[in-house]
């Protein structure tokens, strides 16, 4: 499994996650019950899926290691396994953010990351 996993996030739910020091989810992750997260190959294909054409967005590379057995890997998507974090991510484990803006043609730029 991938040690290094993605949350796509508006921009102003991450700002809020950085004053409370605690990301609690999305609406989405809130109503089903754990964050989700991509893989980098995935989060292209997540980003045009559930964000398509959306601003003010970042990317968010968590260490997935660090989320221990709170991280379970579960069949989505064409039976793909996505990761999903039943719990609040803690900010210590996150190695770095980075916005992800639109290009000319609607679809987000992604920064170089290592799939």
């Amino acid at each position: 499994m991938a040690t290094t996993i993605y949350k796509i996030c508006p921009a102003d739910l991450w700002r809020a996650a950085v004053r409370t020091g605690v990301f609690h989810g999305s609406p989405v992750d809130c109503r089903d019950g754990y964050i989700h997260f991509s893989t980098a190959i995935q989060a292209v294909e997540t980003a045009e899926k559930h964000f398509r054409a959306e601003r003010d967005l970042v990317l968010v590379a968590v260490d997935a290691v660090a989320l221990g057995d709170r991280l379970v890997w579960e069949a989505s998507r064409g039976g793909g396994l996505f990761p999903h974090l039943y719990g609040d991510l803690p900010l210590g484990a996150v190695l770095w953010v980075a916005a992800l803006p639109l290009g000319p043609d609607g679809r987000h730029v992604f920064p170089e990351f290592a799939p």
